[in-house]
């Protein structure tokens, strides 16, 4: 990973979900980033144009989830990123946080919500799956998530530049930098890749969430999706925001699956807007 920039700090702390790597900036209401489920995510990846925006309000927190990064390695049996999620805020004593989460982070924040509702303010979403088989997009794996699970088998720079290629909609954030990164990140840990694809299959626990317990979720929820994300169809986002009562949905054009890189501006200050106003 690069040099951080002046007051982003990077750490390590211990759980009963092993060690776990974090990114702090900022001070203020906390605010935890997690990351979604792609060869090479870690807090940093995911979140590096927008973490300093939000810690000017905020005290801002982007973990690399077990699994991933810097953090232990974990066998899908053993991987439970809601109870990760809140070890993390215990080791850290933080009572109660926004959560802000991308696609796979996207499904354990909504998840949270609905377990731990004392502990999270605001529930902020980006390209999450609903739990639940889509009316719209294909009826199997679509394209980007095809790709997905090509890339844990194949993190060269090849590999990488058709997932980086398709998570944007914008060619010109594909650029070789982050797929250099993300390919450099994925290739150093490759007991996080063999365990991610021996998972495969086996892990529909973590993409299943209830709709009555959907519909109970009491935290305002923001929830942004790309109008042209090939990884997660946007109706998805449709069908969290017609269950969840207290949210509002914001549905960008020209936009794929990171809506926090392709449109950076609109997404930090929609996001510090939403979670200083609610």
């Amino acid at each position: 990973m690069a040099a951080l920039p002046a007051g982003v700090t990077a750490h390590d702390i211990e759980t009963p979900s092993g060690k776990i790597h974090y990114i702090e900036a900022g001070e203020g209401h906390p605010v935890l980033l997690l990351h979604g489920s792609g060869p090479g995510a870690t807090g940093w990846s995911n979140y590096a144009p927008n973490i300093e925006y939000l810690a000017k309000q905020f005290r801002v927190i982007a973990p690399d989830m077990p699994g991933w990064g810097d953090s232990d390695t974990v066998t899908v049996d053993k991987r439970n990123h809601v109870q990760t999620a809140l070890e993390i805020l215990d080791a850290l004593g933080i009572e109660k946080a926004a959560f802000v989460g991308n696609s796979m982070g996207g499904m354990t924040s909504t998840r949270f919500a609905t377990t731990h509702p004392d502990r999270i303010s605001h529930l902020i979403t980006m390209g999450p799956g609903s739990g639940t088989p889509g009316m719209f997009g294909p009826a199997g794996l679509t394209e980007g998530l095809r790709i997905l699970q090509a890339t844990y088998r194949d993190p060269s720079i090849e590999g990488m530049r058709k997932l980086v290629g398709i998570m944007t909609f914008d060619p010109a954030f594909a650029t070789e930098e982050l797929i250099k990164q993300r390919s450099e990140i994925a290739s150093s840990r490759p007991d996080h890749l063999k365990n991610f694809v021996d998972g495969l299959g086996n892990d529909r626990a973590r993409h299943t969430l209830e709709p009555s317990k959907i519909a109970g979720i009491k935290a305002p929820a923001l929830l942004i999706h790309g109008r042209d994300d090939r990884v997660v169809h946007f109706e998805h986002s449709l069908r969290l925001h017609s269950l969840i009562p207290n949210s509002r949905l914001l549905l960008i054009n020209r936009c794929g699956h990171w809506a926090q890189l392709e449109h950076a501006a609109e997404f930090n200050r929609v996001v510090a807007g939403f979670i200083a106003e609610h």
